[in-house]
């Protein structure tokens, strides 16, 4: 299978150019030690979790980085959290860049052992799955913003995919790339590495089945509201136990939590975060919806149409090394909106699915996954234009319409694969 390029390639390269080490996070099998491989050839490999490597490591951290001195390729540099201090000596000792390139599948625990040992040394980017624009081998890397100058520079590259949810389901880990690899073998082998390797590793988790059946019930409520006792009254533990297991999902690349949206003025935010999967295709195996049709059709698809373009407007933030927990977020209030289903009149809690702030404006998003829409859908939209410091601006509902269009003078409707 020929190597995909990652948009994030040049933020790496700049980066190796101007720190002393680069240290890239993300999920297990997002594609880092292929991408870092390809860009530094020169770098002497040292893959830490061969066995017989990651205990050297441990052992003696000094005479480890001795022995595979600078410059070189740590992969699954959190199984040696003590090389993080030698690292750290080795680049003080130096005025060269680009010593050291560091990888890992545990984002948090990384940056924690990396900004105690190596504040104002390392340059910390996120490597996500592979996102649309590179699958389809578009150059396009802007971050989206729901503006009519992205919509006019993205109309030049973006492309309709033959079917969307073939791309949902299948998800965004590069091997699955690959046609001949069977989807379900590639979900099974990589549960079971994660739980017996990762979660392991990051917490004293006793049972991995408990811990199956918990990410089976998460992946059942991706695109909703975290609620930690209905998830511990379904798997049979407590609230305790499921949020501190929440945070390994979390802190390992599995799962995101969006925050709520609540300033002051608007007193009936709700302020409890939403949880989606990083990863549709893993949703979706764990849920067992085992073809596209299945899915496209299944109980599930507005969450899983909904957890995809969450997923992909945060690729293209990452993929520009910007940090969007700083910048979305999403509204749900207890101020009641009417709307018409069956001919009947039904009011439901106010909602925007996604916020996105850039220069004091707010970009309110609405996500469905029906191929027409109506302007009435973002209704709940006016509801920021009660925040006083902030402007509102441009609204969007992404959906699967053929094209752009101004539903009307502030509002958008586009193709999901205009993210």
């Amino acid at each position: 299978m020929d190597y995909i390029k990652r948009n994030i390639e040049e933020l790496v390269k700049n980066s190796e150019k101007t720190f002393k080490c680069v240290l890239v996070t993300g999920a297990r099998q997002t594609g880092k030690s292929t991408m870092l491989k390809t860009l530094f050839p020169d770098k002497k490999y040292v893959p830490i979790d061969d066995p017989f490597i990651e205990e050297q490591a441990n052992e003696n951290p000094n005479m480890f980085i001795m022995l595979n001195p600078p410059p070189a390729f740590y992969d699954e540099v959190q199984r040696a959290p003590g090389l993080f201090r030698f690292i750290k000596i080795k680049c003080d000792e130096s005025n060269q860049y680009g010593l050291f390139c560091l990888s890992g599948s545990q984002p948090l625990e990384l940056m924690e052992n990396a900004s105690e040992s190596l504040s104002g040394r390392v340059s910390i980017v996120e490597l996500a799955g592979l996102s649309l624009r590179e699958i389809q081998r578009s150059a396009f890397n802007e971050p989206f913003v729901p503006t009519m100058d992205y919509v006019k520079k993205r109309s030049q590259s973006a492309k309709a995919p033959d079917n969307i949810w073939e791309i949902i389901h299948k998800g965004g880990y590069p091997e699955l790339q690959n046609p001949d690899l069977n989807w379900s073998s590639f979900f099974s082998s990589y549960v079971k590495t994660y739980l017996e390797r990762d979660v392991r590793k990051l917490s004293a988790v006793q049972d991995l089945d408990d811990f199956r059946r918990f990410m089976i019930a998460v992946a059942a409520r991706t695109g909703q509201m975290l609620n930690y006792a209905n998830i511990a009254d379904e798997i049979g533990k407590d609230a305790g136990t499921v949020k501190k297991w929440m945070s390994i999902l979390e802190a390992s690349g599995i799962v995101y939590l969006l925050e709520p949206y609540t300033p002051s003025v608007l007193k009936k935010a709700i302020k409890t975060p939403k949880v989606y999967f990083r990863d549709t295709g893993l949703a979706a195996y764990l849920t067992r919806w085992l073809t596209p049709e299945a899915l496209a059709y299944g109980a599930m698809s507005g969450a899983m149409f909904e957890t995809y373009v969450i997923t992909e407007i945060l690729k293209s933030y990452s993929n520009q090394g910007i940090d969007y927990r700083y910048c979305v977020s999403y509204y749900r209030g207890r101020d009641k909106k009417v709307t018409r289903k069956d001919g009947l009149e039904v009011e439901t809690e106010s909602e925007i699915d996604l916020i996105i702030e850039e220069n004091g404006v707010l970009y309110p998003i609405e996500i469905k996954q029906s191929f027409s829409v109506t302007a009435d859908q973002a209704g709940t939209f006016k509801v920021l234009d009660k925040v006083e410091e902030k402007k509102r601006g441009m609204g969007a509902i992404i959906c699967t319409c053929p094209q752009p269009n101004l539903l009307r003078d502030n509002l958008l409707q586009l193709p999901v694969w205009f993210i």
